[in-house]
């Protein structure tokens, strides 16, 4: 497969691609820099953000919604406006990953910084902010079946993804478990650990595998079809755009990586690309 990067931007801690059907351009974001990034065949748009942001949402109203450590806000070419206070405390928690739902919702989750299982996922929308899972360390991977019937979650931490029936939210399954690192184990044989996904129209779920150099593409039923290897070391998520959907594009991070593995990995931190048979779901918008 023919894996390019779109430009020779980098960033620190890439994140959150999301394609945007009428400007024909992918968002992203970095959140060690705490930037927003706006990617466009003519190069990239930065604005410079006052905490670190996570995750973006298309909005019904036009422009996007953007999750930060400090709340929830509406972004449109650089221009913010507070919609609400994060539902935890800013010192311990930020948002992370997050996507909109089939309710019309939009659905963020969590991050402890201090490692412990006190993140959760919670429901966002004019209604108010309400918290719907809680016990993980590191919430991410969230996506849904086509049918919107099945929702997907992740803990990066516990390196499982867990499927849960949608919107009842009565049950939840580990549905595929990644190994542990092992400490004496050379991350050349470390498969990874769950991060970002996206789901495509024949309802497999594509997964990047921080750490693990590598995107995996899983049939519902968690069977393994597909192995994407990467030449970096840390894809954070993936989103499947362009204008049919069949361009597959994956957010990567360099942040705290060691100085040869940076020298021999020059792309990362870069948002890599290359084409795909199937296409990708579109984004869901929210209603807020």
């Amino acid at each position: 497969m023919d894996i390019r990067p779109l430009n020779d931007h980098r960033c620190e801690l890439g994140e959150s691609p999301l394609w945007h059907p009428q400007e024909q351009a992918l968002y992203s974001v970095d959140i060690q820099r705490r930037q927003v990034l706006r990617w466009r065949d003519d190069g990239v748009d930065i604005w410079s953000q006052e905490a670190e942001p996570s995750c973006l949402a298309l909005r019904a109203g036009g422009g996007l919604l953007l999750a930060r450590r400090d709340g929830l806000f509406t972004f449109e070419e650089g221009r913010t406006e507070k919609l609400a206070e994060p539902p935890y405390d800013p010192a311990r928690q930020r948002f992370n990953d997050g996507r909109v739902g089939p309710d019309g919702a939009w659905w963020v989750g969590t991050i402890d910084d201090a490692r412990q299982p006190d993140a959760a996922l919670y429901r966002c929308s004019s209604k108010g902010i309400e918290k719907k899972l809680a016990g993980i360390t590191n919430s991410n991977g969230l996506a849904w079946s086509p049918d919107g019937r099945q929702m997907y979650w992740a803990d990066t931490k516990a390196s499982t993804v867990y499927r849960l029936p949608f919107p009842a939210l009565d049950s939840r399954e580990a549905w595929v478990q990644w190994p542990a690192r092992d400490p004496a184990q050379p991350l050349e044989a470390y498969a990874g650990r769950p991060d970002g996904a996206a789901v495509d129209v024949e309802g497999c779920y594509w997964i990047a595998l921080f750490e693990g150099q590598r995107l995996q593409r899983r049939h519902a039923n968690g069977d393994l079809l597909q192995t994407l290897m990467l030449p970096v070391r840390c894809p954070t998520m993936p989103c499947l755009g362009g204008a049919d959907g069949r361009t597959l594009f994956i957010t990567t991070a360099r942040d705290k990586r060691p100085p040869d593995e940076l020298d021999a990995q020059p792309w990362a931190g870069a948002v890599l690309s290359l084409r795909v048979e199937v296409p990708g779901l579109p984004a869901q918008v929210c209603a807020w």
